[in-house]
């Protein structure tokens, strides 16, 4: 499969290595060490004391993220160290550019697409266990009921005591002692997704499709299983994100990722599909409370949840100066304004978003090449994760179609998920392999358990066609 991996990511213009230019300048600026961006002041908290942990998947190098937490008399104090990229990427260099023409650190079966050369995001930019590194430090305050008393961002050296895999982290934080950070990120984890639920946030259990490799090198299909503290990692990123848009609100100047509420005919809508699917919908609960309680357990469930994710689109970055807020400023799904901050190794405007914050909270003036930069993070952002769904989505049609190529005539089960009558398209979920493919969708019924026959594949195409039983 890895040559055919190769052929996406050259169709679709990937690039596989950085020019010789961008890997120099990047080895100098790691050599040479962090520098105080243009603008920023030369103030570093010494913070080694805290005991950092990074929660992230097998293998990984490219650690934006550390958390850890404690109690307080107020409640908790939540200390969460980011990846200083902006003291390792000046702007308007040969690095900063290259970056602003990738957006994302892209993700293929067999290689990560990095948004920086490895020397800053595998090694001089990364919270890699047991090395002290420059970091941005979020101290986020809550009350004892989850909700944000204070947060301050500013520059600190911290060093990340472990590397853990999600895995590893669950079951410690089940061992771990009341007051040790694992514990805390459960605790404090469950409080978020209470005040998420208060807020009226959306959350969708959709199961996603993983490619995985073998260990003979091959890959295959996988519904990915998610773990509780997978969750509770994300509401310490979400609760960050939150922070961060207040504090930029209040200041008048920054960058938000927003979503504006699903319309009255789409949540209309969900309600006809509900009740044709035999869904239970009372008339006065929310949207948000009917999708939240869904799980994939059922067919009806599965369809559901396929339907409600149309009322999740439209997400966009809004960028804004001079106190001149947005009109849109909400991000639906999250019921709060949000701005993304926490992965600068992997998306190119946490950079420009997070000197922002540490201007602001330092009492500075914003400099202008980050203030200039956020104009520009729109479009960057918008073309940057269209890039990505399309590589996403061309990496699954090629496993599929491998996957499937050896099975051609066999008969399958699959469930009904999605009906587009305009299109004549239905999309259905098989329940092995992990495939979900689109057929006609005449005579089929939203989540109906049918079979299907797979009839063609075509490897080169990365199409596959089925038609159903009977």
């Amino acid at each position: 499969m890895i040559e055919g991996f190769k052929q996406l990511r050259s169709e679709l213009e990937i690039p596989e290595v950085f020019s010789d230019e961008v890997l120099a300048a990047a080895e100098e600026s790691a050599a040479r060490g962090p520098q105080a961006p243009p603008g920023a002041g030369n103030d570093i908290r010494d913070a080694r004391d805290i005991p950092f942990v990074a929660i992230d998947p097998p293998g990984s190098m490219d650690l934006d993220q550390a958390f850890s937490a404690r109690r307080t008399k107020r409640g908790y104090r939540v200390s969460y160290a980011i990846a200083d990229v902006a003291a390792l990427v000046p702007p308007g260099g040969l690095v900063d550019e290259e970056a602003r023409s990738r957006g994302l650190t892209l993700y293929s079966p067999d290689r990560r697409t990095s948004l920086h050369p490895p020397r800053i995001n595998e090694n001089a930019g990364s919270l890699l266990e047991g090395a002290d590194r420059q970091a941005l430090l979020w101290s986020i305050d809550l009350d004892p009921d989850g909700i944000i008393i204070d947060a301050h961002i500013e520059r600190a050296m911290i060093r990340n005591r472990a590397q853990l895999t999600y895995q590893q982290a669950q079951q410690m934080a089940a061992a771990a002692e009341a007051d040790e950070p694992l514990a805390l990120l459960g605790e404090i984890g469950l409080l978020r997704i209470l005040r998420e639920k208060a807020r009226g946030g959306v959350s969708l259990a959709l199961p996603s499709q993983e490619v995985v490799e073998n260990s003979d090198g091959c890959y295959r299909l996988e519904y990915d299983e998610s773990i509780p503290i997978e969750e509770w990692n994300a509401q310490i990123s979400l609760l960050t994100g939150i922070a961060a848009s207040r504090i930029m609100l209040d200041n008048g100047e920054g960058l938000l990722r927003t979503l504006p509420e699903p319309d009255v005919r789409t949540v209309s809508r969900l309600r006809r599909t509900a009740r044709a699917l035999g869904l239970e919908w009372p008339d006065q609960m929310s949207y948000a409370d009917r999708i939240r309680e869904l799980r994939p357990d059922t067919p009806a469930n599965s369809a559901m949840l396929n339907q409600a994710a149309r009322g999740l689109r439209g997400a966009g970055y809004v960028a804004f100066h001079d106190h001149m807020a947005p009109e849109q400023q909400e991000h639906s799904a999250i019921a709060s304004t949000y701005s993304h901050v926490t992965a600068p190794l992997r998306r190119l405007c946490d950079r420009f978003a997070n000197e922002v914050l540490v201007a602001t909270c330092a009492g500075r003036a914003v400099p202008e090449w980050a203030s200039e930069a956020l104009d520009e993070m729109p479009a960057l952002m918008t073309a940057a994760k269209q890039r990505d769904r399309t590589l996403e989505r061309a990496v699954f049609d090629f496993v599929e179609a491998v996957t499937l190529e050896p099975r051609i005539g066999e008969i399958f089960n699959a469930v009904v998920t999605d009906i587009d009558t305009r299109r004549n398209r239905g999309r259905v979920q098989l329940t092995e392999p992990a495939v979900v493919c689109k057929i006609p969708s005449k005579g089929l019924d939203l989540g109906a358990e049918i079979e299907i026959r797979l009839d063609a594949v075509d490897r080169q195409a990365r199409k596959v066609e089925f038609s159903v039983v009977g």
